[in-house]
């Protein structure tokens, strides 16, 4: 090849991964500012959140007052509005029974997914499935499975719970 030839094919591989850059920085910057990719963002972090929380609110150590005390600032700390309310209200009532009952629960969130999402208000709805642990103080250990909806909220400190509720066995 001439020397005439091989710079001519330079420039023509330059102005390849020239126009192959522009092309991948347009597309980044595209996706970017993709309102969709924003909002596969939160619906995973509303997700996230509330798996994490649900199986929170559906754990408690009951051993001792100190780490009965700790679960009930985690339920605390999971929920808000009515929901960190009622807990707040009746947690002197909460630990003196969990103290006494002196078991323990585990609760693990096998499914889980968003029915609502709402960016603008940031509110969201969770329905979900969690396998419950009991190990009573005495007796036999069992497992329980619960369905739940929760609404969450999002708070300066992400997503919470704002209210939840049993799902009965036959319900939707």
């Amino acid at each position: 090849m001439s020397a005439r030839g091989r710079t001519v094919t330079g420039w023509a591989a330059v102005l390849v991964a020239a126009l192959v850059c522009a092309m991948g920085g347009w597309s980044y910057a595209r996706a970017r500012g993709d309102d969709t990719l924003a909002y596969a963002k939160s619906r995973d972090a509303a997700l996230a959140a509330g798996r994490h929380h649900l199986a929170r609110l559906n754990s408690l150590d009951g051993r001792n007052a100190r780490s009965v005390d700790d679960g009930l600032r985690l339920w605390l700390d999971a929920s808000t509005g009515p929901l960190h309310d009622q807990l707040a209200r009746t947690r002197k009532k909460d630990a003196s029974d969990l103290s006494r009952s002196g078991g323990t629960a585990r609760g693990t969130v096998t499914d889980a997914a968003l029915t609502a999402l709402d960016e603008r208000t940031g509110t969201a709805a969770l329905i979900a499935t969690v396998d419950v642990r009991i190990t009573p103080r005495t007796g036999r250990p069992g497992t329980e499975r619960k369905r739940f909806e929760a609404t969450l909220v999002r708070t300066g400190d992400g997503w919470k719970v704002k209210a939840l509720a049993a799902i009965p066995a036959g319900g939707a």
